[in-house]
């Protein structure tokens, strides 16, 4: 994976307080809340794990290098938010609006996002191994150079979108759509792929390895590459004279 890149594009606007190296329970995040009024908050190598942070009112705050693994953060407003370097393993978003929220560099394997507001979020260089989404608001959500192996997707919508180095490996992509999709390397290798479209979808340089012969109609007005196509057809047992 790439290094992660810094927050740039956004001004983010300026912090109440930035707090460091503490360890903060929920009854603190709530003082801490309180008393910032609404205004954004930041957060640098701070400590939330194993708490429960859900309902909380965290719009505009940046995590930097923050543990966050099993935190609950179900209900939270967490809109434009701002994670870099955090981890978060196993923290569960259900529920939470997350519309324009930022995570680069971040390790979120085995996360939980039924239901959350993803609008406009947008995750690049972030580990999503084993993460579940479902019935999520994600217009505009995207993904770049991110880990989404054994992650669940069903019925997610990536149509037209750049799709850059995105693994995709054993994923749940059940009726997914990536019609007219551009796949800029990444794998759909042993993905599950069913009733998943992906007509008019360049799929030239992502890893198509493991597919079954049962997909092979899935792919119909996709672009391929000769080489990729050799490969398929060998998979099907049939030689080329």
């Amino acid at each position: 994976m790439h290094q992660p890149e810094l927050f740039v594009s956004d001004p983010v606007p300026a912090p109440l307080t930035t707090f460091c190296d503490q360890r903060l329970g929920r009854d603190e995040v709530q003082a801490i809340v309180r008393v910032a009024n609404g205004a954004a908050l930041r957060f640098e190598r701070c400590d939330f794990e194993q708490q429960d942070l859900g309902q909380l009112a965290l719009g505009q705050a940046c995590f930097i290098d923050c543990q966050l693994a099993e935190v609950d953060f179900t209900r939270a407003q967490l809109q434009g938010s701002q994670w870099s370097g955090c981890r978060a393993r196993q923290a569960d978003f259900g529920l939470a609006d997350l519309s324009d929220a930022r995570f680069v560099g971040c390790d979120l394997n085995n996360t939980e996002w039924g239901r959350a507001k993803l609008a406009s979020a947008s995750f690049v260089s972030v580990k999503l191994t084993g993460a579940r989404f479902a019935d999520n608001s994600a217009l505009g959500l995207g993904f770049r150079d991110t880990l989404l192996v054994a992650a669940t997707l069903r019925g997610f919508s990536f149509r037209k979108q750049r799709l850059e180095q995105i693994d995709f490996s054993e994923a749940d992509l059940s009726g997914s759509d990536f019609r007219d999709a551009v796949f800029e390397g990444g794998s759909l290798r042993d993905a599950h792929l069913k009733q998943a479209r992906f007509e008019g979808a360049d799929l030239r340089e992502v890893d198509l390895g493991g597919l079954q012969p049962a997909n092979l109609a899935l792919f119909k007005g996709a672009t391929i590459s000769v080489r990729q196509a050799v490969a398929l057809v060998a998979a099907l047992g049939l030689q080329v004279a």
